[in-house]
């Protein structure tokens, strides 16, 4: 069976990107198409994979300019031809999913969210402090994104949400069913450290993950803080610290492990769709303080692996750190818990996935074959 992955855009690396790896996995040799890819801003095993990039590759400043030209992302993914391939798997959390198959193929979809700057607008404007004539433009250009996106929404045969939350959405944008099956988080192995005398902080600095909150509310409470990962909010968010904040920039995965393994709790106060790097932390038997929406709901645990917040404040985050003092965790008990995210457990629920779908669709044709 010839197969083909599509993933959005490669010039970031997060959580979508550790699905991603894990697909490869599951079909090693299997061509990438992507709209832009940005060597130098991902992992080197990239460069041992087969990539293919879309005419955008070419477009000039691209690298810094990626997002102005929202416009021809849905050409781009329009102009590929995968006339040879049975199967189509895209990772998609904007336009990767309107690739067009061919008559007969099969089209699965692992959602990440539906394009959450096309359906939530003004939140995004907002948050990214867009300005003058683009503010006004954003909109009017967002409403044919989002025609887009609904109308290519047919072009899937099944669609996989990585949360509840997103099958919410899903549902609501797309009118259709998905099925559940959450992100893929590698473990370690479970070492308890002693714990250290610092909170933890960290992933992606871009303006969505709200860590302005954190920094806001660590400034006041002046308690030890470690903030890992980079971003281009990183400047804004080192300019309100306090010196009780320390920025590590990019870490090697064996000093995130060590970070986790030793903070007295993570601290979480974005609205995420799913959010792996709780997770992560849970794996390392340490409690996480998060904003009580999004993903978390369905992998925090409220008393048992941390506690919530509910109003998205500075103020909120250190109340919830304040009250964290009197708190008393089962670390081990934790560990269990983000066991049920392993990686093999992610696997093993794609193929048996992929398997049903593909046999569905083998029975559906079977009539007009014979016809």
């Amino acid at each position: 069976m010839r197969v083909a992955i599509i993933h959005d855009y490669l010039n970031q690396y997060g959580g979508a990107e550790r699905v991603l790896e894990a697909l490869c996995e599951l079909f090693p040799g299997a061509p990438v198409y992507t709209s832009i890819y940005d060597a130098e801003a991902m992992p080197g095993h990239y460069r041992t994979w087969d990539i293919r990039t879309s005419f955008m590759q070419r477009l000039p400043g691209w690298r810094k300019h990626f997002r102005r030209y929202f416009l021809l992302y849905p050409t781009a993914f329009e102009s590929f031809d995968f006339s040879e391939y049975d199967l189509l798997i895209s990772s998609s959390s904007a336009y990767a999913k309107g690739v067009m198959p061919r008559p007969g193929a099969l089209h699965i979809c692992y959602c990440h969210t539906p394009m959450r700057f096309a359906w939530r607008t003004r939140e995004y404007i907002e948050r990214e402090e867009i300005t003058g004539l683009q503010r006004v433009l954003l909109p009017i250009g967002l409403t044919y994104v989002r025609l887009w996106d609904v109308i290519t929404a047919n072009r899937v045969d099944r669609f996989v949400a990585n949360s509840y939350e997103v099958a919410g959405r899903i549902a609501r944008y797309y009118g259709r069913s998905s099925q559940v099956i959450a992100p893929p988080v590698d473990l370690p192995p479970y070492e308890p450290q002693p714990t250290g005398d610092f909170y933890l902080a960290g992933g992606r600095l871009i303006p969505y993950k709200r860590i302005e909150l954190i920094i806001e509310a660590f400034t006041k409470l002046r308690l030890p803080l470690k903030v890992f990962g980079d971003g281009r909010d990183r400047q804004r968010l080192q300019q309100l610290a306090g010196p009780n904040i320390e920025f590590l920039g990019w870490v090697d995965e064996g000093t995130r492990c060590d970070l986790f393994a030793r903070c007295r709790a993570f601290i979480f106060p974005g609205e995420e769709d799913f959010g792996i790097t709780p997770l992560e932390a849970m794996a390392a038997g340490r409690p996480v303080i998060a904003y009580g929406a999004g993903g978390a709901l369905e992998t925090v645990i409220d008393g048992v692996t941390g506690r919530f917040f509910h109003q998205q404040t500075a103020a909120a985050v250190a109340a919830a750190v304040a009250a964290s003092h009197a708190d008393w965790y089962d670390h081990a008990a934790i560990r269990r818990h983000a066991e049920q995210y392993r990686r093999d457990l992610f696997l093993s629920r794609m193929r048996t996935l992929i398997d049903e779908t593909l046999q569905d669709h083998q029975q559906q044709r079977l009539p007009h074959v014979r016809s």
